[in-house]
């Protein structure tokens, strides 16, 4: 793994995540009340041994940025980094911006070409999971593969928001298809559920194997890829072409996995992640989730009732108050009362001095935080929101989509408080 250099692929301008991504990249986007997305594929790697990582992206970078730089520094004796790769012009690159994931990595060849690299593992920066990479690169070196690809198994409806893959008896990839929708598509690739109850993963009725979007090449077989093609991404253009003239091996993986994609797939993701039993467990000591140290005050609360939720540090509950199946982020100060259920409240980036709110409520602003009475069901209240006391943040009309509240946009039914939005006492989600 030390001849392993790691690219976590920050995509694009994630407007599937949107407003969660209208100032930030969405590998920035908080997670689980104290983390981000970028920071899982990190602390896999860590875990893995490999400890040369690349973040590529080129949109709202900012933040991003200040996090990694923030969060991960390694030791002198061992070396090792992580840096950001955000799109430039350069001699070779020219002036255009990455048009896809594969030019992407083609725009910075000169790292993949230093001497030590021998393979390249590439990431996605939105995924939820835990995997030892050196599982991986076992299979990987094992079979003699140019290329290795993760995969999970599947059921055939969720084959269609997929990419599926077909694998012969040993293990190697000879077919491909992108989100097959209709059974005759979904049946060119499916897989007989007995050849994963070899392999020791129990099918459980499940005939498709699902790619991750996480591989591993062959330095030299990447670095010819993208010097004699134009593709521009991989899982539409280079795997599939690389199924048709190299040897591409499959490595089976059964654990939690979630793409963070979509506004719903992040709700529900988080708040599956204060269930007594979370199917991700941020409690492994043997391969911890790494993020910023931060040195916040133990949560104060009074009085309050909290049931089956996350709490981040630095927050104060006053008495009162009920969270249930919430997701509680850093410095929240929620009032008096205050109801919050199947929410995700992300908190704030620092903690509100008198002075600002003083200037704050010269504007008519309420303070940072949630006021005395309000109730939220079911939304998502982005970092430095000032919610006043009565507010009601509820989609009683169950509205799919709307962009009626300018600072308050429903997506997948699911209300969204922009970061930095101000909602007056007594505003109410009409």
């Amino acid at each position: 793994m030390r001849n392993t250099i790691a690219l976590i692929l920050g995509g694009g301008r994630g407007t599937r995540l949107f407003p969660l991504t209208k100032i930030r990249a969405k590998p920035a986007v908080p997670l689980a009340a104290k983390y981000r997305l970028i920071d899982i594929p990190i602390s896999n790697c860590i875990s893995s041994g490999v400890n040369k990582i690349y973040c590529l992206t080129q949109f709202l970078s900012v933040s991003l940025h200040r996090h990694i730089r923030q969060t991960y520094s390694f030791d002198n004796f061992n070396g090792g980094f992580v840096e950001l790769l955000a799109a430039q012009q350069t001699e070779g690159s020219g002036e255009d911006w990455y048009e896809g994931t594969a030019d992407a990595v083609r725009k910075n060849l000169s790292y993949i070409q230093q001497d030590f690299v021998e393979h390249v593992l590439i990431l996605s920066g939105d995924q939820l999971y835990r995997m030892d990479y050196g599982d991986m690169m076992k299979t990987h070196i094992e079979s003699g593969a140019d290329v290795t690809i993760a995969g999970i198994p599947v059921s055939r409806d969720e084959a269609h928001a997929l990419g599926v893959m077909r694998v012969d008896d040993s293990g190697r990839v000879v077919g491909f298809l992108e989100k097959p929708q209709t059974p005759e598509e979904i049946d060119m690739v499916k897989m007989d559920p007995a050849w994963l109850d070899k392999q020791g993963i129990p099918s459980h009725g499940r005939d498709c194997v699902a790619s991750m979007g996480l591989y591993i090449f062959n330095r030299d077989t990447l670095v010819d890829f993208l010097q004699k093609t134009q593709y521009q991404d991989f899982g539409r253009e280079v795997f599939p072409a690389a199924i048709r003239s190299r040897k591409v091996q499959l490595h089976l993986f059964d654990g939690y996995w979630e793409d963070i994609g979509t506004i719903k797939a992040f709700y529900e993701c988080n708040l599956s992640l204060a269930q007594r039993t979370p199917p991700y467990n941020f409690n492994d000591s043997e391969s911890p989730v790494y993020s910023r140290p931060r040195f916040l005050p133990p949560t104060f609360m009074e009085g309050a009732q909290v049931t089956g939720s996350l709490i981040a540090d630095g927050c104060r509950i006053e008495k009162g108050a009920v969270i249930e199946n919430s997701v509680v982020g850093l410095r929240c100060i929620i009032g008096e009362g205050v109801v919050i259920k199947d929410s995700i409240i992300m908190g704030a980036d620092d903690y509100e001095s008198s002075t600002r709110q003083q200037t704050a409520a010269a504007q008519g602003k309420p303070p940072v935080g949630i006021g005395a009475g309000s109730v939220v069901q079911g939304a998502i209240l982005d970092k430095n929101c000032r919610v006043g006391k009565n507010v009601r943040i509820v989609n009683d009309s169950n509205v799919q989509e709307s962009d009626t509240h300018e600072e308050c946009p429903v997506r997948d039914g699911i209300p969204i408080v922009c970061k930095n939005a101000s909602l007056p006492d007594g505003w109410k989600l009409s």
